[in-house]
């Protein structure tokens, strides 16, 4: 069976609804940055998520070409996350879409190094001939967190985040934004097949213990 990140990790890919603290180790991450609207038609950020299921898929389905990555295993490509900010927000103003600066991610396995990297943006470019100059390797600890499974719209999110901020403080926990620690999403559902009450969202902010 493929190794499937959503089942091995559930820890941080299927949280309760209720919210809960973690702490998330480095990761290494296929990633696209931009700013604008996410639901822009053929914006810069839909634009991105092609970028980087191209590459994702490119890495996964090497198994069928003549290059051996090594240590390979056969994967489940993880589900597309966000990290997100606005100039003078701290976490996100869900009615100020048109000033998001985002960052998009799909996390990769472990034998993934910068030369494996390299190979995949060069066989992807030969093969679906695309710029792919977007994409970048990314490695990033996310550290001490509050996060919660948020069922429903996106637009609806704030109500999440107001449990979590309330379970945080209730713990001895503060919010801790800065220019690596940002209003974090997994999106476990596809958007273009799931009605948006069922939409299911790990929503994620950085935390810190006050003393």
């Amino acid at each position: 069976m493929p190794f499937d990140y959503k089942k091995e990790y559930k820890e941080f890919y299927l949280p309760p609804r209720k919210p809960g603290i973690v702490t998330v180790p480095a990761m290494s991450f296929l990633a696209v940055r931009g700013k604008g609207d996410p639901n822009e038609e053929d914006g810069a950020y839909r634009q991105s998520i092609g970028l980087l299921y191209a590459v994702a898929f490119t890495v996964k389905m090497s198994k069928l070409g003549g290059h051996r990555l090594e240590g390979y295993f056969d994967y489940v490509v993880p589900p597309l996350e966000g990290l997100w900010r606005q100039e003078g927000v701290q976490g996100v103003d869900v009615t100020r879409k048109a000033e998001f600066q985002w960052i998009s991610l799909i996390r990769l396995p472990e034998f993934v190094t910068p030369e494996v990297f390299d190979w995949a943006i060069r066989e992807a470019t030969e093969k679906k001939g695309q710029d792919f100059s977007q994409v970048e390797l990314l490695r990033w600890e996310e550290g001490l967190c509050v996060q919660c499974m948020h069922i429903g719209p996106y637009d609806e999110e704030p109500a999440t985040v107001a449990a979590m901020d309330e379970y945080a403080a209730a713990n001895g926990y503060a919010p801790d934004f800065g220019p690596d620690r940002l209003h974090h999403e997994i999106y476990l559902s596809d958007v273009r097949r799931c009605r948006p009450e069922r939409l299911k969202t790990v929503v994620r902010h950085p935390i810190r213990r006050l003393p």
